[in-house]
């Protein structure tokens, strides 16, 4: 089990039940990561870290530190509307490429992907 997938699980009552959510967790990156047009994947720890990630290093870091604090903005902005609400997802689409992004309490998971009509 390699070491970054024990942060993307919780803790659990047993040491199977830990790895099943891994493998489950690995073949959903996969399977995100197969959609024709995405270019690459990268889950971002809560303090703006990647932790996982298909693309090189330095597209990685740049992508995980913007995003993060993108996501953060726009989070404290939908909480700052209404402080019972929470940002869920966040998409961005430019001319070259789509980004979006699934923020929860201990993860962000960036999904790139070249827009269709480019």
């Amino acid at each position: 089990l390699p070491e970054f997938l024990s942060f993307l699980i919780p803790p659990s009552n047993g040491r199977e039940n830990r790895l099943e959510m891994a493998a489950e967790v690995e073949e959903t990156l996969k399977r995100i990561q197969s959609h024709r047009g995405v270019t690459g994947t990268i889950v971002v720890n809560s303090e703006g870290i990647p932790i996982k990630t298909t693309l090189d290093n330095s597209t990685t870091v740049q992508y995980a530190s913007l995003i993060h604090s993108l996501t953060a903005k726009a989070r404290s902005t939908v909480r700052d509307i209404d402080p019972s609400n929470d940002l869920k997802f966040l998409r961005i689409r430019s001319r070259k490429n789509e980004i979006m992004c699934a923020p929860d309490k201990e993860f962000l998971l960036i999904v790139i992907q070249q827009d269709e009509q480019s």
